[in-house]
């Protein structure tokens, strides 16, 4: 697994071309004990829009000219849609790819702006299990590869997403 600090250019399977190993989502909750390393999940696309970035600006606050009309004359040549909405859209698209278990979101670890999501762009998010490991006797911590792709097949953004996952065992009353 690339864990280099750098932003990497590789890119993942075009939605045309689903990986051999992209898992299908069950509509039943995952438990720890129902991951295993290596696990990949791929979500539906979306299209990130202007309505998106507007409203994204609204609740941050951060109307930097770059994601309005002045965009055309960033270097980029059209306005782009805020890195962090980026990251909210992969999160989001995530949330039932796998429908995981959760207990809690732990931290974001080297997460990298690879390229921009410029407005119109369609994306996906690709989830991959890259360490499990037990934390107390009724969950795991699972570090997720998480990357947002574009409709192109690139990886405009990735990182690691830290969760806590219950395990069946949880759900279960204990004896009185």
């Amino acid at each position: 697994m690339d864990c280099d600090a750098f932003a990497s250019n590789r890119d993942v399977a075009s939605p045309a071309e689903p990986e051999s190993q992209t898992l299908i989502s069950p509509p039943r909750t995952l438990y720890a004990e129902d991951l295993a390393v290596g696990d990949i999940w791929t979500t539906e696309m979306r299209q990130v829009t202007a309505d998106d970035v507007q409203e994204f600006a609204n609740l941050t606050g951060d109307h930097t000219a770059l994601h309005g009309d002045q965009g055309a004359e960033s270097p980029y040549g059209k306005p782009i849609a805020h890195g962090l909405l980026g990251l909210s859209i992969l999160a989001g698209l995530g949330t039932n790819h796998p429908k995981a278990s959760t207990l809690a979101f732990v931290s974001v670890e080297d997460w990298r702006f690879v390229a921009p999501v410029f407005l119109g762009d369609r994306v996906q998010a690709r989830n991959e299990i890259v360490e499990i490991e037990p934390h107390g006797r009724r969950a795991v911590k699972v570090r997720w590869l998480r990357q947002l792709v574009n409709e192109a097949g690139s990886v405009v953004q990735e990182g690691y997403f830290v969760t806590l996952v219950a395990s069946k065992a949880r759900g279960r009353k204990k004896p009185r």
